[in-house]
C-alpha cells in the first residue's frame, strides 16, 4: 500500500528540466498511441468475457507503463505529506457529486433510444459479467489512467502560454473516441476537467485518483439497475 501511495504523489514542478520535460512528452505520445487502439478492443469486446478482462489489464499496465517513463523523476519520489481530508474526503465528495449528476442525467438519456443504446453498451459489462469482477477492472484502470493523464501527460503540457487542464482534458477525451461511445466521451470531457482541477489544486494525483474511483463505483453500481428498469418499463419497450 505504501509503494502505491508513494507512485500517486507529488509531481513537483521545480524537477521539470528540459530532458525530463522532452521524455515525458515523447512517453505520452507513445503511449496515447499504444493505448487509444488497447482502449477500443476492450472496450468493443464481448461483455463480461475473457477478452474483456485481458485487454482492460492490458490497458491498465500500458497507462501505467507509461506513468513511469515519462515521470520527471522516480515516481516513489513523487511524495509529499498531505492530510486525509484534502486526499482523501475531499476528492470523494467530489466524486459523489459527480455521480449524483451523471445519474441525473441519465434518467433523461436513457429515455432517448440512441443514448439509451450506448449506455447498454458499457453496462452490459457489469451486467452480464461478475459486477466485483468489473468493479476490479474499473478502479484499476481508473487509478493508472490517473497516474498517466494527470501525471507525466499533465506535466508534458504544463507549459508558458499552454493551459494544462484544458490541453490534458482534450487529449484525454480525444484518446476515448477510440471507445466510439458518444457517451463515454462526454464523461471523459467531465470527469477529465474535474480531474484536472485537482491535480492543478493539490499537485498530486491522489486526488484525482479518489474522484475516478468513487465516480466508476457510484457509475456501475446505479447505471446498470437503472437501464434494466427502464427496458422492463412500458416505455422503453
Amino acid at each position: 500500500m505504501a509503494g502505491l501511495v508513494g507512485s500517486m504523489g507529488t509531481f513537483a514542478r521545480g524537477s521539470r528540466r528540459p530532458a525530463a520535460l522532452r521524455r515525458a512528452r515523447w512517453a505520452s505520445a507513445v503511449t496515447i498511441a499504444a493505448g487509444a487502439p488497447v482502449l477500443r478492443t476492450a472496450i468493443t469486446s464481448p461483455p463480461g468475457g475473457r477478452k474483456f478482462r485481458r485487454w482492460t489489464v492490458v490497458l491498465a499496465s500500458t497507462w501505467t507503463a507509461g506513468a513511469v517513463a515519462g515521470s520527471p523523476r522516480p515516481l516513489r519520489q513523487l511524495v509529499r505529506p498531505a492530510t486525509l481530508t484534502r486526499s482523501v474526503v475531499r476528492p470523494a465528495i467530489i466524486g459523489a457529486g459527480a455521480v449524483a449528476v451523471f445519474s441525473a442525467g441519465a434518467v433523461v438519456t436513457t429515455r432517448i433510444p440512441l443514448l439509451r443504446d450506448r449506455i447498454r453498451a458499457v453496462v452490459d459489462h457489469a451486467r452480464h459479467g461478475s459486477l466485483p469482477t468489473v468493479i476490479g477492472l474499473a478502479l484499476l484502470t481508473g487509478v493508472t489512467e490517473e497516474l498517466f493523464f494527470r501525471g507525466p501527460l499533465y506535466d508534458a503540457v504544463d507549459l508558458p502560454g499552454v493551459h494544462p487542464v484544458l490541453t490534458s482534458t482534450a487529449i484525454y477525451t480525444l484518446v476515448t473516441c477510440a471507445t466510439g461511445n458518444p457517451m463515454l466521451v462526454f464523461a471523459a470531457g467531465v470527469l477529465g476537467t474535474i480531474t484536472a482541477l485537482d491535480r492543478r489544486a493539490t499537485g498530486d494525483v491522489i486526488g484525482p485518483a479518489v474522484i475516478h474511483l468513487t465516480w466508476s463505483t457510484g457509475m456501475l453500481l446505479v447505471l446498470p439497475p437503472m437501464v434494466h428498469r427502464f427496458d422492463r418499463s412500458p416505455t422503453g419497450r
